[in-house]
């Protein structure tokens, strides 16, 4: 367990392995040990780093303060700076994906190469109102459950692995959702995504870029990653069929596969 202070607050990271380092960076809901089955693979060669954003996990948490993702982008900035990485790869998934986006467009310079699983150029008002319907259940685990993890699963996923699915319920309901703490930090994330938008400054990304979609996805459906592959000099993008939003969980060998085969990978093509 480690942490740096970042103006005067906590952000915890963790570092495993040796080699090129590999930044892999959360979802909303997500923490640093939400990636605990995917540590022995990604670490094996390479160097990888994990952190919480603020609010995050065993970051320090924002009760009272209102904030957007740039915040995020200078504590991924001031990490990296500690760690004494002049240029890192950066895989982040939906919220993680986002501000990886943010942060390859402000520091191009910092960024080899950049994976993008399920993110968007901005945050529309179908987005935004899945934000307010996830803030309006917050007061019950059961109706939060309900409202935002099923839809994170493809309907395959969901319906073939009922014990896996049923076991994660009566976690996430009974020890996770009614922690207020928890909850309240979960609305300041959702809300610190509202004003997301690059499509202005996506040009100035010039890290190697791959962009991972899949289908069926209804929170960030594969239209919004196309978009985000047209506009990025250079970057390609993959479909993953009848997989939903949380890819890492559905696929899990296919997820380590194209993570370790794009960073590692020097080939260049035609």
């Amino acid at each position: 367990m480690a942490f740096y202070e970042h103006n005067g607050k906590k952000i915890h990271y963790e570092v495993y392995g040796e080699g090129v380092p590999i930044v892999l960076l959360n979802g909303v809901m997500m923490s640093t040990l939400s990636w605990k089955m995917f540590i022995p693979a990604l670490s094996k060669t390479n160097k990888l780093i994990l952190m919480d954003y603020f609010d995050q996990g065993q970051s320090d948490k924002l009760s009272g303060v209102e904030y957007d993702q740039s915040l995020q982008v200078a504590a991924m900035k001031g990490l990296f700076e500690h760690l004494g990485l002049e240029r890192v790869n950066l895989a982040g998934i939906s919220y993680g994906g986002n501000v990886s986006l943010q942060f390859a467009a402000k520091h191009p310079e910092m960024v080899e190469k950049l994976m993008i699983f399920h993110a968007v150029p901005y945050t529309n008002d179908w987005l935004r109102a899945i934000g307010k319907s996830w803030i309006a259940s917050i007061d019950d685990p059961h109706n939060f459950y309900n409202t935002a993890i099923p839809v994170i699963y493809s309907p395959e996923f969901y319906n073939n692995n009922t014990r896996w699915v049923e076991e994660r319920k009566e976690l996430l309901t009974t020890q996770v959702f009614t922690n207020m703490d928890f909850m309240e930090a979960v609305v300041r994330l959702t809300k610190s995504a509202d004003n997301h938008d690059v499509r202005d400054v996506l040009g100035k990304i010039t890290a190697r870029t791959l962009i991972v979609a899949a289908d069926p996805d209804p929170l960030t459906p594969a239209a919004e990653q196309k978009a985000l592959k047209q506009a990025i000099p250079g970057a390609q993008w993959v479909l993953l069929p009848d997989c939903g939003h949380a890819s890492m969980y559905e696929k899990p060998t296919l997820f380590v596969t194209l993570v370790l085969g794009f960073i590692n990978s020097d080939f260049q093509g035609l």
